[in-house]
């Protein structure tokens, strides 16, 4: 039992410690040229980054040794605490950036409040369907409160707007509900209901169609609304199977804008080839493996569901992020986990997997 625990234990820490590493080497080239032209300094960047990182494993560790159950309990602490920085960003204390207020600025540094909320949502959907798992099937109990819950998230961020994210929050409730256990004629309703939405807010928006067309033909609009897609798939197909070299990567010359957050995986596809992305996909998929052994062997079933949501939310980013990047998705504003530059996405990550560490010492006895 102790073997399998360290096996798990260790491993997940190896594989969120590499990508972590990955990320600040890549940062670091990414960001140096663009620091340097921008704020005079290109080391700005990085070392702004190494201060989250730091933060980040510091967190990793103190939390991995507090119960998980403190955030069960404190749960509706941390959800109202999130509603309220939300709600900031569409204040005068809200961050605008590219049109939309989704960041509140602190001591020089900016808060997404959006990551917080992921984590936070998952904490509070593991506890309810961990705890109502004996009225789960009905409608007033089992599944009008999360998704109410949801829901003001959702049309928060809509407000902002930050359609993306609201797409994220709901997309965290409908897979905590689908495990949950939620009576699947509500589950395949509102999931109908949310897409034919989804639909009409596209439909609706004239930026939101153009983004669309440029999506489906980014070479024709690959001066405008299809650059970023055009320059990322110039710099994966440059990069070929050993890439570039470290550092010697040309997209990053101001052709690829947002270098090192949303389309880092571009600058490494270009330095570091087919192979460097293959190594990032193998720490993906051994996350996922070893969270899923976990979620499988959980003694308590709020456990099981915390581990299942946390795991989700870093492959479902990832995910989103790889198709992104690689024209399958169109762009829109989604951080690569624990390697895109940014505070708010690496720390609200550390928090999950510190939780995530910290059921694996409760559940000691996993096979």
């Amino acid at each position: 039992m102790v073997k399998n625990r360290n096996f798990i234990e260790k491993g997940i820490i190896i594989s969120v410690l590499a990508l972590i590493i990955i990320g600040v080497i890549m940062v670091f080239s990414s960001s140096g040229i663009y620091a340097n032209a921008r704020f005079g300094d290109e080391y700005f960047f990085i070392k702004r980054q190494i201060l989250f990182v730091s933060i980040g494993v510091f967190l990793i560790y103190t939390l991995s040794n507090i119960p998980v159950e403190f955030f069960y309990f404190t749960r509706y602490f941390w959800l109202f605490l999130c509603l309220v920085l939300v709600g900031l960003t569409l204040t005068p204390l809200g961050k605008k950036v590219g049109g939309a207020s989704r960041w509140l600025s602190f001591m020089g540094f900016s808060i997404q409040p959006l990551e917080f909320v992921k984590v936070f949502l998952v904490v509070y959907l593991a506890w309810f369907f961990g705890e109502k798992q004996e009225k789960i099937k009905r409608f007033t109990i089992g599944f009008l409160p999360p998704i109410l819950v949801t829901g003001i998230f959702s049309l928060l961020l809509i407000l902002q707007p930050d359609f993306g994210g609201a797409v994220f929050v709901c997309g965290i409730f409908f897979f905590m509900s689908l495990i949950g256990g939620t009576r699947f004629l509500y589950w395949i309703s509102s999931l109908a209901l949310f897409s034919l939405s989804a639909v009409v807010m596209i439909c609706t928006s004239v930026y939101r169609v153009k983004r669309w067309e440029a999506f489906l033909h980014p070479f024709q609009h690959a001066k405008g609304l299809g650059y970023q897609i055009v320059q990322s798939i110039y710099g994966l197909a440059h990069g070929g199977v050993r890439g570039v070299g470290l550092g010697f990567g040309r997209q990053k010359l101001f052709y690829l804008p947002e270098a090192h957050t949303d389309f880092i995986l571009s600058v490494i596809g270009e330095e570091m080839g087919f192979l460097g992305m293959s190594l990032i996909f193998i720490l993906l998929v051994m996350f996922l493996f070893l969270g899923v052994k976990l979620a499988l062997n959980c003694f308590d079933l709020k456990d099981k569901f915390l581990v299942s949501g946390i795991v989700f939310i870093i492959v479902f980013a990832s995910f989103l992020n790889i198709a992104v990047v690689t024209g399958m998705l169109p762009p829109k504003g989604l951080t690569m986990p624990f390697i895109s530059y940014g505070g708010s996405s690496l720390l609200s990550l550390c928090l999950g997997v510190g939780m995530v560490l910290n059921i694996v010492k409760k559940n000691s006895g996993v096979k």
